[in-house]
Formats: structure tokens, sequence, C-alpha cells
């Protein structure tokens, strides 16, 4: 072999070791860089879907405008349900003194419980006359002045109603109705 084909063998082992190390260094900053790409790409997607996620979230809460018109309705229903007449109990004639009059005053009074189910009907039926033995005393306990105006006819009313359901269990008297209401 001669010098030349010499230093041509030894600059290829040195091309060649040379080459080794600069093809892993090369090697390995690609993959960094994809790893990274891979990364920063994740990030992105999931930045994207919060803000996404949250303008969804955002469409989903009710606005004002649904606030007040939901409140409407269920005014109107409340109305139409108040309007209505739901299952009425009679109650036998009422003829009481009135307080205050040494009795002079006498209030004849009909009446009909509006209640919110059949089992209380059934349940007003069975005690009939415990219910009556209240109303007579919450009756007779009032004066000329105080059932002859509206409010307190309003207020006998709410009266009545609040110390019968007090007693009740199988649902509540809604309101009373008076049939008649005389004084003498």
């Amino acid at each position: 072999m001669s010098i030349k084909e010499d230093l041509v063998a030894e600059e290829a082992k040195q091309d060649q070791g040379q080459a080794a190390p600069s093809k892993s260094t090369p090697g390995q900053k690609p993959m960094l860089f994809i790893i990274l790409a891979v990364f920063n790409m994740l990030v992105v997607v999931g930045v994207g879907a919060m803000i996404y996620m949250g303008q969804k979230k955002l469409e989903h809460e009710p606005k004002i405008d649904d606030v007040i018109k939901g409140e409407k309705i269920a005014q109107d229903l409340e109305k139409d349900s108040q309007n209505a007449i739901g299952k009425l109990v009679p109650l036998e004639t009422f003829l009481v003194n009135l307080s205050g009059s040494r009795g002079r005053k006498l209030a004849k009074i009909n009446m009909e419980l509006e209640v919110s189910n059949d089992d209380v009907q059934e349940e007003i039926d069975q005690l009939k006359p415990k219910i009556r033995d209240i109303i007579i005393m919450i009756l007779s306990s009032k004066s000329y002045a105080q059932v002859s105006t509206k409010d307190g006819k309003d207020s006998l009313r709410k009266e009545i109603r609040d110390q019968v359901n007090l007693f009740l269990t199988k649902g509540k008297i809604k309101r009373v109705y008076f049939t008649e209401f005389i004084y003498s």
C-alpha cells in the first residue's frame, strides 16, 4: 500500500470516528425537539379545551331575562291555582254569641274548608266534633268589631285554618270559605 492509500484510509477512519459522535448528538436533538413540540401541543389543546368548557358553562347559566320569565310563569301558575277551588268539605251551621255582647249579638256562620287531598277530607269527617269545638271557641272569642270588617273576616279565616291544621296529619286545609255570615 502506498502512503496515499494509507492517508485516505486514515482520513476515512477519522471521518467515521467523527461521524459517529456527530450523528448521536444531532439524532438526540430532533428527538428532544419532537418531544417538546408534542408537549407544547398538548398544553395548547388543554388550554383550548378549558376555554371551550368555560364558554359552555356560561351558556348554560341562566341569564336575568330567563330568571324573570321563569318567575313570571311561576306567579301565573300560582294565580291559576289560587283561582281554582279544590275539594271542599262543608261544615254545619255555627250559631255563637260574640264576645263582649252579653248575649245580645249572635253570629250565624256557614263555612266550607278547601282541603289538599281526599285523605284530609276523611280525617276531617272523623274529627268533626273536635273541629267544630275549636271553631266555636275561636268564633265566641271574637267581638262584633273584630269580625264585622273585611280584614276581620280574613283574619278569622286564617286563624281557623291555622288552628285546625295544627292537629291534621294527612294533609292541610288550604282555605276557609264563609258561605253565610249573619249578625243579629
